[in-house]
């Protein structure tokens, strides 16, 4: 049996949605919908989001001018959980923090998947 990785899922979350919540909102349900099967491979799986939006929530009004766009914090965010993470799986969809997160990965030497049926079992 391999140790269990920390899965990246990596794709669009706020791109192609005009700012509309619906739509980020369905971003996010397609992200979550490969967290199960990675699971059930026995692996963790990972979103920066879940992450990245409490720390926007709690933030406040004194956010520093460094912290004052929301794409700063989700990026940095996911830079730092790119220190932890064992892999990325890159679902489909233009995003440039998905592609960001594809090419730090590749530096450090992770494995990218781009389909679920690529990430062996644990």
């Amino acid at each position: 049996m391999r140790t269990p990785l920390l899965i990246l899922i990596a794709g669009p979350y706020r791109s192609g949605t005009d700012g509309d919540p619906a739509r980020i909102a369905a971003n996010l349900e397609r992200l979550e919908e490969a967290s199960a099967p990675i699971f059930r491979l026995g692996h963790v799986p990972m979103i920066g989001e879940w992450v990245a939006l409490p720390i926007l929530r709690t933030l406040g009004p004194d956010r520093s001018a460094e912290e004052s766009l929301d794409g700063d914090v989700m990026y940095e965010t996911a830079h730092r959980l790119l220190q932890h993470c064992d892999a990325v799986l890159r679902l489909p969809g233009a995003s440039a923090g998905a592609d960001k997160d594809v090419e730090i990965a590749r530096e450090r030497g992770l494995p990218v998947y781009f389909s679920i049926d690529e990430i062996p079992a644990a």
